[in-house]
């Protein structure tokens, strides 16, 4: 495995963060996995542009599948559909008048998607990201991810508990911070042609630039460390729980619209295809076994309380 080389001390201190962050993830699930269940898959796109470690536990006590990646990655911007995205980003986003012809860039993060076989445990979602972009003596970074949770089953405390431990990572860094980045999630995981939301939220930010890079850094390291408070009770609850095929066929029917809004509307993707990304990394998102119900009413019945929250997002916390 090569990881790329960072531009900035930042983006150093950002790769060695997510690097202890997956080895942590990973050292929580071997409590409940075994190796027979574990693939580790070092990969590189090339000797000079980087790659990545992507951790999978496939069919094994608790996941059906779960991914535990990083990468880092750099490159120049060659190709003239790279150019005109990224000036589309810095101009939207940056107001920046930025000149990308020549410009090399680095990106580093880690993303975890964990689809439980049990189907009282929820799949989750949790990616937090660094990129800078250098052209000249001109330098532009962000910080951005989130957290978020897709339950099959309500178990009212425990979604409480997630979103009051988002909160309060949040708040030891700003107020505004929950409220406003929790708003963001329910906006951005939402399936209009479903006019549903993903699963009951979490917190999502993209574009973070406006304080230090310092503050953001921590910021993010914050939030990826309280992944695993939010998520193994969960687990530790439910990883016994008992369940019938129809509980299972449920299951797996939401599991079609996670993987609807993963290829209609996820940026991760759309940006990974777009920038020739590795496939493998791109989809590891995507559940094992899903299922599309013509007849979606013969499902539905008794799931009203889960399906009212995917129409109509709460204030957990």
């Amino acid at each position: 495995m090569t990881l790329a080389t960072p531009l900035s001390e930042t983006g150093h201190s950002m790769l060695e963060r997510v690097q202890n962050l997956q080895g942590k993830i990973c050292d929580a699930f071997f409590k409940f996995e075994t190796e027979k269940s574990f693939f580790k898959d070092p990969w590189q796109r090339s000797e000079t542009t980087g790659g990545g470690l992507s951790c999978v536990f496939e069919d094994g006590s608790i996941f059906e599948k779960a991914g535990v990646n990083i990468s880092a990655i750099t490159g120049n911007l060659t190709s003239e559909t790279e150019k005109m995205m990224f000036q589309s980003l810095i101009n939207q986003r940056f107001k920046n008048s930025m000149q990308l012809e020549n410009a090399t860039y680095f990106a580093t993060g880690i993303s975890v998607v964990c689809h439980p076989i049990n189907p009282f445990v929820p799949t989750i979602h949790m990616n937090y990201r660094f990129f800078e972009i250098q052209s000249g003596n001109e330098t532009l970074w962000w910080f951005g991810g989130g957290t978020d949770l897709t339950p099959y089953f309500l178990d009212l405390d425990l979604i409480t508990q997630f979103h009051t431990q988002l909160k309060t990572t949040c708040d030891l860094f700003d107020l505004s911070y929950y409220p406003k980045f929790k708003d963001a999630c329910d906006t951005y995981f939402y399936l209009p042609h479903r006019k549903e939301h993903r699963g009951i939220g979490g917190i999502f930010f993209d574009y973070l630039n406006t304080q230090s890079n310092q503050h953001y850094l921590d910021f993010a390291s914050a939030c990826g460390n309280c992944f695993l408070d939010t998520y193994l009770p969960f687990i530790e609850t439910y990883q016994a729980q008992p369940y019938t095929q129809s509980q299972q066929e449920w299951q797996q029917y939401r599991r079609g619209r996670y993987v609807e809004f993963n290829l209609l509307h996820d940026r991760g993707t759309h940006f990974g295809l777009k920038t020739n990304g590795r496939i493998e990394s791109i989809f590891m998102s995507l559940p094992k076994r899903v299922i599309w119900t013509y007849d979606e009413n013969k499902l539905k019945k008794d799931h009203d309380d889960l399906l009212k929250l995917i129409k109509t997002p709460k204030q957990w916390a």
